[in-house]
């Protein structure tokens, strides 16, 4: 049997700016890496991931004939498909490419220990090494596509990403739980920053929908059952009448959008008469907007209380250390709102922290220059609200005035509530996307992959994924837009070949992988007159948990095989001199 030639390997070591560098001794790892018998070439780049880097590597590969690449630098998650590119642009298989975590793995896991830190990352470099030597080229695996998406809520993100989405003449199904479209902003009136009603802002979005002959609108409609994969999924819906219609589609958006906080009984003195929170103010000036009465009388005085159920301790029960980002800006707007139907009506705003951030600072301007009197609380000191003889008592320690209390006796109290996930469980469980600690839906990477999940296929827009306002959940809808349009109107798809595969002369059919897989990639096939596993390509996810419950070894993960795992560990435990 000839003996297979030595691999030619080339390793590029980042220093990230000192980010690794500065904890890790990238010098001595590139030196000790360089003595491996597959290693052919080394080198260390400031800036791995910058251009000239890429660029000088692409060289490397071609003047010394690599045949596998090792980059070591921050998560995958970040540039796995960057490098992957390089690899290509260098005349790879972009697969014969590994990328080592030596940034949070490492330098920013052990800033207090610089000498463990680079043992760690040499360690992890030659393991690297090893599974590159036993890497094998793979071919990503093309599919046709559905070009139909599933919008899942008719809120204002979802009502957006509808109408773009067939702008570009893709199929709609738009489902909405609720009975009506429109979420809150149906109720609300008029919102910031240009002061239009939110009812007239929904109504011509559905007018607009209703009118489309390539999107279906769906009420009172809920997501059950979601199966198949990117490009082609096998969705099921029941409507109000019980009904489970089947859908096939292309891609799928989460745009569910969120719920406000409901104050607890005797919270800031919620439950009081004349206590209400800020989404029940907008509705009352919505129904009445030339007159703001309360049970029938007249409003004169009114005392906002800033950052209910947002920026609160955080604890395992309380997830609500987050800023709801519109509620400084709505209120304001709503002072101006108020100024505007009568100047003589008082305004109290009680705040930690006023953030109308970038151009709707304009508008807290606008209610400081129309009368409002701000009063800044400390977070150790929060106000009082209490009831005396029928007539509200509100009690707060002014840090503008050195602590000074100062007592107040509004018609109304007005809490400004942030935005809280919504009970999205029933969605999450069946498209299978994570929730992130806050309790809404998490992104893959809130800067390069922002409305990206790790369901390949789904993405998520609006305030589904984070407090957002009106602007903001719209460009989030529209960026999901871009990214299920980009993977539909070219007609495939070309999915990662890095699946599971099984070996079917060590299969005994135990069904032990069927039970482990939640995507339903395994099936039962004959081999020779003998039951075996075949794994679904199209369907698997290549996470692996059909590898180590096999109890032949006869599964494994195309780029992470079970000789790969073994050199792996083999060369983390090797000795560092």
């Amino acid at each position: 049997m000839t003996e297979e030639p030595p691999r030619r390997i080339g390793v590029m070591i980042c220093q990230c700016g000192g980010n690794i560098s500065d904890y890790v001794d990238t010098e001595k790892v590139r030196a000790e890496v360089a003595k491996q018998g597959d290693v052919v070439a080394t080198r260390v780049e400031m800036f791995a991931c910058s251009d000239s880097a890429q660029e000088s590597m692409v060289q490397m590969i071609r003047e010394k004939k690599l045949d596998g690449v090792v980059v070591c630098s921050c998560s995958p998650k970040l540039h796995l498909s960057t490098f992957r590119a390089m690899t290509q642009r260098g005349g790879l298989n972009p697969y014969e490419y590994t990328q080592v975590n030596i940034r949070e793995q490492c330098s920013w896991a052990h800033t207090h220990d610089k000498p463990a830190a680079t043992e760690k990352a040499l360690r992890l470099v030659r393991a690297g090494v090893a599974k590159t030597a036993l890497s094998t080229p793979l071919e990503r695996m093309r599919v046709e596509t559905i070009p139909q998406v599933l919008v899942i809520g008719a809120g204002i993100a979802g009502l957006r990403a509808a109408l773009a989405l067939s702008d570009l003449g893709i199929s709609v199904h738009l489902i909405e739980k609720a009975p009506e479209p429109g979420g809150h902003v149906a109720r609300w009136g008029r919102v910031f920053p240009n002061d239009k009603d939110g009812r007239g802002l929904i109504d011509t979005l559905v007018r607009e929908v209703r009118a489309r002959e390539n999107i279906v609108l769906y009420l009172g409609t809920e997501l059950t059952e979601m199966s198949g994969r990117i490009g082609s999924f096998r969705v099921k819906v029941r409507t109000p009448t019980a009904e489970t219609i089947s859908l096939n589609v292309g891609s799928i958006v989460v745009a569910t959008g969120f719920e406000t906080y409901a104050p607890k009984p005797g919270e800031l003195g919620f439950g009081l008469e004349g206590v209400v929170t800020l989404p029940e103010l907008k509705e009352l000036l919505a129904t009445n907007p030339s007159r703001l009465e309360y049970h029938g009388k007249a409003v004169r005085s009114i005392a906002y209380v800033y950052c209910v159920g947002s920026r609160e301790e955080g604890s395992e029960t309380n997830l609500r250390t987050y800023c709801s980002r519109y509620c400084c800006s709505a209120t304001s707007h709503i002072a101006t709102v108020i100024t505007g139907m009568d100047p003589g009506i008082r305004q109290f705003h009680l705040f930690r922290d006023i953030r109308t951030y970038g151009k709707y600072e304009a508008i807290y301007e606008r209610a400081l220059r129309g009368g409002s009197v701000f009063l800044r609380f400390g977070e150790e000191a929060p106000p009082s609200v209490t009831s005396e003889n029928g007539q509200l008592v509100v009690k707060v320690k002014d840090r503008l005035m050195a602590g000074e209390e100062v007592e107040l006796r509004p018609d109304l109290v007005v809490l400004v509530t942030g935005m809280v996930p919504r009970e999205d469980g029933e969605v999450a469980r069946v498209l299978k996307i994570p929730i992130g600690k806050d309790g809404f839906f998490h992104e893959i990477h809130v800067k390069l992959r922002p409305v990206e999940t790790v369901v390949d296929g789904v993405f998520i827009a609006g305030a589904a994924q984070g407090p957002k306002n009106l602007a903001e959940s719209v460009t989030s809808s529209m960026a999901a837009v871009s990214k299920a349009a980009a993977l539909l109107l070219k007609g495939y798809v070309d999915l990662d070949p890095m699946v599971a595969e099984v070996n079917p002369d060590l299969c005994a059919w135990c069904d032990a992988c069927t039970l482990a897989c939640p995507y339903g990639a395994v099936e039962k096939v004959d081999h020779g007159g003998t039951a075996v596993a075949r794994i679904n390509g199209i369907l698997c996810k290549g996470e692996g948990a059909c590898v180590p419950v096999c109890p032949k070894q006869a599964v494994s993960v195309k780029g992470y095989t079970n000789d790969q795992v073994r050199s792996m560990i083999d060369a983390l435990v090797q000795e560092v001199a």
